[in-house]
C-alpha cells in the first residue's frame, strides 16, 4: 500500500544518491550505456528532469483540478536531448535537485488526504488512474533508474570479474 510520508522521503532523497553515484565521475562511468538504443546514466539523469518538468505534478494538478473529465496531459517519454546536451552528471543532479525539490513542497502544500489520494483521473493511455497510484509510479520510477544507472555501470565491469560474473547477474541482465 502506497504511503505518502515514506513515498516522499524516497522522493526526497533520489537526487542525494545520484549525486553520491555520479557527480566527479569520468565519462567512461556517466556515458558508458548498455549497448545501441540504450540509456547512459547521464541521459537517464536527464530523462529524470524531463519527468519532473512535465510528469508528476503537471498529471497529478489536472486530477486533482478535473478528475477524469479531463485527461491527463500526455508525456513523452524521451527528454529532448538537446536541452541538455553537454551538461555534466553533476549539474543534470543539480537541476534535478532544485526541481524536485520544488515538485515536493508543491506536493505538500496540497495537504493531500486520503480523499484526494483515491481520486480517479484519465490518462490517455490507461484510462482510469487515482492519484494513489499516479504517485506511487513517481516512487517506483525513481527506484527503477537509480537500479538502471547502477546495472549500466556494473555492466562496465562484466568480463573485469572473471569468474565471479556467475555470482553477478546485474552483469548479464
Amino acid at each position: 500500500m502506497f504511503d505518502l510520508a515514506a513515498g516522499t522521503a524516497l522522493l526526497a532523497r533520489t537526487p542525494h544518491a545520484l549525486r553520491a553515484l555520479l557527480a566527479g565521475l569520468p565519462p567512461a562511468w556517466t556515458d558508458a550505456t548498455e549497448g545501441p538504443g540504450t540509456w547512459s546514466p547521464t541521459r537517464v539523469v536527464a530523462h529524470l528532469i524531463h519527468a519532473e518538468r512535465e510528469n508528476w505534478i503537471p498529471r497529478a494538478r489536472v486530477l486533482l483540478e478535473h478528475g477524469d473529465a479531463r485527461p491527463l496531459p500526455a508525456f513523452d517519454q524521451s527528454a529532448p536531448l538537446g536541452t541538455f546536451a553537454g551538461a555534466s552528471p553533476a549539474a543534470l543532479v543539480d537541476e534535478l535537485a532544485w526541481l524536485r525539490a520544488d515538485n515536493l513542497h508543491t506536493l505538500a502544500a496540497w495537504r493531500i488526504d486520503d480523499a484526494a489520494l483515491a481520486r480517479v483521473g484519465r490518462h490517455p493511455a490507461l484510462g482510469p488512474v487515482t492519484l494513489r497510484q499516479l504517485l506511487a509510479t513517481w516512487v517506483a520510477h525513481d527506484l527503477a533508474h537509480v537500479g538502471q544507472i547502477a546495472r549500466v555501470m556494473a555492466k562496465q565491469y562484466r568480463d573485469a570479474v572473471g569468474p565471479w560474473r556467475v555470482h553477478l547477474p546485474i552483469l548479464d541482465r
